[in-house]
């Protein structure tokens, strides 16, 4: 079983301009580092002109399609019956995606069966962590 898993969506940036423009992105969870989620947007989809990844948790993910969730540079919210809203702050502004809920109910289910909530902890490698922590001196 692969440790870890990705999963493309459609994300939806919204705009001032009433169309919105559909972007791919990708959602990454590895069970080694079993708190977090990754999603990333491709370079031609970026301000940067290069790959963008944001990391968060995997809770404050399910937290926020439910309600609103989260204080700092990643928060989520529903939208509507069928989307989640994610905001990105960042110094050069803020980024905010609408992507369809039932793909990032998938997302979870699919790393929920990875490392099932509550569960993460026993997951956790501390002697590489610590290794990558103290940059190799271990």
């Amino acid at each position: 079983m692969s440790s870890v898993i990705e999963q493309s969506v459609q994300a939806r940036m919204v705009a001032s301009a009433p169309r919105m423009e559909t972007l791919p992105a990708t959602l990454q969870y590895d069970r080694r580092d079993p708190f977090a989620v990754r999603m990333a947007f491709p370079a031609p989809a970026t301000l940067e002109g290069t790959e963008v990844s944001w990391e968060f948790s995997r809770e404050l993910l399910a937290a926020g399609m439910e309600g609103p969730a989260g204080v700092g540079d990643v928060r989520i919210r529903p939208f509507g019956y069928d989307r989640t809203v994610l905001e990105f702050h960042a110094t050069e502004g803020i980024a905010m995606v609408h992507v369809r809920t039932a793909e990032l109910r998938r997302f979870l289910r699919r790393a929920e069966e990875l490392v099932p909530s509550g569960q993460e902890h026993r997951f956790l490698d501390l002697d590489r962590s610590l290794t990558n922590l103290l940059g190799g001196a271990c």
